[in-house]
């Protein structure tokens, strides 16, 4: 049976956890972590089988597959010792994937080992036939992104330029500029940028529109793809995660959908 260790114990390591507890997944979760103890331990006391707490070496050697749920610095943190020593990595912080140095290293040391890096396909749908379009030539790739301002709070766009999030009284555009300007300004916000860049035309070339919308009570994420495919669009209208309004439920959703996969025998979609 496939042993999970999952780093990272906030809204999308708890449902992930509550997974494989529950036995949606046919997994064993070996361990958690997270630097919030008390949080880790009120996620354990959930749980009918309880996982040990331990240190990130600790869970790292006890795992088939360590999965990041935490912030971008802990993929930068421990993604390479989780590979190095041939044990698969899946990364929900995918932000941390836009600096192509690391992430070629990442790829380096996964080959080099025997292992492989998941990244799930968060909370946007469309990466099958993106990754499918990308085969031959993609001409543009659009992602407009719309939340509520209480889900964008903290982000470094709004306190670098001092905006006021609950002045606003209808939908307004806030960004517009490339993956990577936007995963910049949005780190907690806009994942789903560097998923489509990986799969797609990358980060310099995906281009990206941040509203913010008072009435929103989902976040949504509207994609245009154009090529010598032809063209689709996507729209996503995602309930937010429970506890964390910044993260889609359909995230937390992938990395379950993407672990099934992985322990299952029966492979479905590209």
């Amino acid at each position: 049976m496939l042993r999970i260790g999952v780093i990272g114990c906030g809204a999308i390591g708890a449902e992930i956890c509550k997974a494989i507890d529950s036995g949606k997944i046919n997994a064993e979760l070996a361990a958690v972590f997270d630097r919030n103890t008390e949080q880790c331990g009120k996620l354990v006391e959930l749980l009918t089988t309880k996982p040990d707490i331990t240190t990130p070496d600790e869970l790292i050697s006890r795992a088939d597959i360590v999965i990041e749920c935490a912030s971008a610095a802990a993929v930068r943190e421990f993604g390479l010792a989780v590979l190095e020593r041939g044990k698969e990595l899946m990364v929900m912080s995918v932000g941390a994937l836009t600096d192509p140095v690391f992430l070629e290293s990442l790829r380096e040391t996964a080959s080099a080992n025997g292992c492989r890096i998941y990244v799930p396909s968060g909370a946007v749908t469309g990466l099958d036939g993106l990754k499918s379009a990308s085969v031959i030539h993609i001409d543009k790739v659009t992602l407009c992104t719309t939340k509520n301002p209480k889900g964008l709070e903290g982000a470094p766009y709004i306190t670098e330029n001092n905006i006021d999030l609950a002045s606003f009284r209808e939908k307004t555009l806030l960004f517009e500029g490339s993956a990577k300007e936007a995963i910049r300004a949005f780190p907690a916000n806009v994942n789903v940028a560097t998923s489509l860049s990986l799969a797609g035309i990358g980060v310099e070339k995906t281009q990206v529109k941040v509203f913010a919308d008072p009435a929103a009570s989902r976040n949504i994420h509207e994609i245009e793809v154009e090529g010598e495919f032809g063209k689709f669009t996507c729209r996503i209208e995602n309930v937010p995660c429970p506890g964390n309004p910044r993260t889609s439920f359909l995230a937390a959703l992938s990395a379950i959908a993407t672990l099934k996969r992985i322990t299952e025998p029966l492979q479905i979609g590209t």
